[in-house]
């Protein structure tokens, strides 16, 4: 159970990973220990599964962002796909959903030709029946 300590932890090390043990607890007025006995048990008990790096995609290249649908024919098992799209380096995340679609690949390529050649390997995958590419203008995450 996550207490308002814990909630606060998390936040702080959302907004910074490389955030200092000694920072976070000047941060929720504890002391060094028992902060970092919170975070170790946090990590033990996988609320906090690891730390990750964001990347501005401006700077490396990949300025443009897509979201596929896809549309499986019958009774795809949803891993196929998910599998599939593990293999295309420009795929970020896949969502399968319950509907229609019954997926949806966020795609980051540096141009439209790029963003055309990954429609392209969904298009030919043999599972896939339809896609629907809408090219993403702007974002917010709670989370970045």
């Amino acid at each position: 159970m996550l207490d308002d300590i814990d909630r606060k932890i998390i936040r702080l090390l959302r907004e910074d990973a490389r955030r200092t043990v000694r920072d976070i607890a000047f941060q929720v007025d504890l002391t060094v220990a028992p902060v970092k006995r919170r975070i170790e048990r946090l990590e033990r008990t996988g609320v906090i599964s690891g730390y990750t790096v964001r990347i501005d995609p401006e700077k490396t290249g990949s300025e443009l962002e897509a979201v596929v649908e896809l549309r499986f024919v019958g009774n795809l098992e949803l891993e196929t796909i998910v599998s599939f799209a593990e293999n295309i380096p420009e795929v970020t995340e896949v969502l399968t959903l319950a509907g229609d679609p019954d997926a949806i690949a966020r795609v980051r390529v540096a141009n439209i030709q790029d963003l055309q050649r990954v429609v392209n390997l969904f298009r030919t995958h043999g599972q896939v029946t339809n896609t629907r590419t809408l090219v993403i203008l702007n974002s917010w995450s709670r989370y970045s």
